[in-house]
């Protein structure tokens, strides 16, 4: 399995929004699962697995104010406020479609059966769009969850407080995982100047 990396450029992020956006028929769907996934930090495999009531209150589209999901892999409960960019990205989803019902998969298959859409599916509509925006780096889906990582650390985000958020044993791991190098950690040495 090759090891992908976060998106650390914020325009890249902006051109994938638009990317997915284009497609009339998927494009509110994908940027949802794009928006929700660098906005949440969960792995695609609980992503993948929320429904319509998760986000939603009833079928009048009122919106929820906290997703909460039982973790697939840990088992952990995970409780955390939706925020503006991701209500958004719900909200032109939910106008796109016809009927709502709160029992369907937020990232329903086209297949016409009641199932999310596939990881792999997942993965190629990311990837797709990350080529396009001119990412050249190993994009998946699990990028998104270390985006959401990268973005919170270098917005000044505590780093114990982002391991305790993805269930890392230590710091060392979570800067790993999100991608922060040692040139980084370097930088901050070089260009601290006090």
């Amino acid at each position: 399995m090759q090891t992908v990396q976060p998106i650390r450029d914020i325009k890249k992020i902006d051109a994938i929004k638009e990317i997915l956006l284009r497609d009339r028929e998927y494009g509110a769907r994908n940027n949802l699962l794009f928006i929700l996934g660098i906005n949440s930090g969960l792995r695609i495999s609980d992503l993948l697995l929320l429904k319509l009531k998760d986000v939603l209150i009833n079928e009048e589209s009122n919106f929820k104010v906290f997703i909460t999901i039982k973790e697939k892999k840990t088992g952990k409960v995970k409780h955390f406020p939706i925020n503006k960019s991701s209500v958004k990205a719900i909200k032109n989803y939910i106008e796109q479609l016809d009927l709502i019902d709160l029992n369907e998969y937020l990232f329903k298959s086209r297949k016409g059966v009641n199932k999310p859409i596939s990881r792999v599916q997942a993965w190629a509509v990311l990837k797709k769009a990350a080529e396009e925006a001119g990412i050249s780096e190993a994009i998946g889906t699990h990028s998104l969850r270390k985006t959401f990582g990268y973005h919170a650390y270098q917005s000044g985000i505590d780093i114990t407080l982002l391991q305790k958020i993805f269930n890392h044993s230590a710091p060392s791991v979570t800067l790993r995982y999100i991608g922060i190098t040692q040139d980084e950690v370097n930088d901050v040495y070089i260009n601290l100047n006090l």
